[in-house]
């Protein structure tokens, strides 16, 4: 515990020292902002930018288009940063040797991997709570929310997913040789979801499900059951690469 509690430290720093941190938080406080603001003033840019002679008759925006652009926002740009800023996470110091010298001193494996995660994970549900409290406050500001159901769901599908995602770079990262093989594995992983998808008794235990129907979930007719057997499947699949990461680092010749 002394070895995974000191190397979370030291990853912490480095997050710190590479501005990792900083710049997701960044990246997602100007998503939080984008979301309500973009909703709101969408129609009226629509309105003074309209040919003339030409009239554009739009609804009023609502606190659904607003919770719109922040799934639509999130579940694209919002993870494609995820996973590019850590990219490296395992795969640029097992390149550059830097930790033989930390495991040669007694340092566990799998605490290696384990803060990792934990770091990779903290940093994900900072990133999105900010984004989400932010886009909510302006959101409540702007509108009225009376017609929305399940966000807290809605949002904590999008949550697990991303954790889906750090588990499987981690994964793919034990076996790289640098961080574009692991941007390319899970690439390429996301893109056979969507292929599954296509299968619809598939649909309803793919991990995809979490990011492809948020805005979805926000109608007071939806099913939260009708989640479930992606959520058992995503959280599972989450452990089994997590674990998987973890007996492959611990047999690895560094």
């Amino acid at each position: 515990m002394k070895g995974y509690i000191a190397f979370l430290k030291k990853e912490w720093l480095e997050q710190l020292r590479t501005y990792r941190l900083f710049i997701l938080i960044i990246v997602f406080f100007i998503f939080g902002m984008m979301n309500p603001l973009t909703a709101k003033l969408t129609p009226l840019l629509l309105e003074n930018f309209a040919v003339e002679g030409m009239k554009i008759t739009m609804p009023d925006p609502t606190a659904m288009d607003s919770y719109m652009q922040f799934f639509k926002n999130n579940t694209s740009m919002g993870l494609i940063a995820l996973i590019l800023v850590f990219s490296g996470i395992l795969s640029s110091e097992l390149s550059k040797g830097t930790l033989i010298n930390i495991l040669t001193k007694g340092l566990s494996r799998n605490a290696v991997i384990m803060a990792k995660f934990t770091s990779a994970a903290f940093i994900w549900t900072i990133c999105l709570a900010l984004c989400f409290v932010t886009t909510y406050g302006y959101t409540k500001y702007l509108f009225q929310q009376n017609d929305i159901y399940h966000l807290w769901f809605a949002v904590l599908c999008l949550w697990l997913f991303g954790i889906f995602l750090l588990t499987l770079l981690l994964l793919i990262s034990t076996v790289g040789k640098n961080s574009y093989t692991s941007l390319l594995g899970v690439g390429a992983v996301v893109v056979i979801l969507f292929m599954l998808n296509m299968l619809p008794v598939l649909q309803k235990y793919n991990p995809i499900l979490l990011i492809s129907n948020n805005v979805g979930m926000l109608v007071s007719e939806y099913q939260i059951a009708d989640a479930m057997a992606a959520v058992g499947v995503t959280a599972g699949l989450s452990i089994v690469f997590l674990g998987g990461a973890v007996m492959i680092f611990r047999k690895k010749r560094i």
